[in-house]
């Protein structure tokens, strides 16, 4: 999923990037190794703390970790990224919510491409508040979901 995920972004070269429920940090390896310069991992469990330093550590670009949940880091965003990278546990059921809230946050710009790593059997939705789903893109059980702001400017096609 990671590599087929990150044919589809391209060369992240200057681009900004978060990674929310980031666990051992390899989606925020992969864009730092794609040339994204501003990177940020998110995760609340204690228990990857350990292992997402032990990981960010090697990356070739500084890649700033924050250990707080998803919604506390929403509510004090201050920065947009280009890119929203959202993996949570399976079993998390506030996904469109959070969504939700990103939508508004400024963590979004017109430029920002939100992913979110799903189940496939989840409910899917086609529009969140001023997003859109541009793509979608089934890896076995899960499917990752591509959103936009909706506005006219932003018709990039992906893959």
């Amino acid at each position: 999923m990671r590599e087929s995920v990150f044919a589809c972004l391209g060369d992240l070269s200057g681009q900004s990037f978060v990674d929310i429920f980031a666990g051992s940090g390899v989606i925020a390896l992969e864009a730092a190794s794609r040339g994204a310069s501003s990177i940020e991992a998110v995760e609340n469990d204690p228990l990857k703390r350990k292992t997402l330093l032990h990981n960010v550590a090697i990356s070739p670009v500084r890649i700033h970790c924050r250990f707080m949940s998803a919604e506390l880091y929403v509510r004090r965003a201050k920065q947009a990224f280009n890119f929203i990278f959202l993996d949570p546990p399976f079993p998390y059921q506030y996904k469109w919510e959070l969504i939700s809230r990103i939508a508004v946050s400024p963590l979004v710009s017109d430029e920002s491409l939100i992913l979110l790593h799903r189940p496939r059997q989840d409910y899917q939705k086609e529009e969140i508040d001023t997003l859109y789903k541009q793509d979608s893109r089934e890896y076995g059980r899960s499917v990752v979901d591509f959103f936009r702001v909706e506005t006219k400017t932003n018709a990039l096609t992906l893959c």
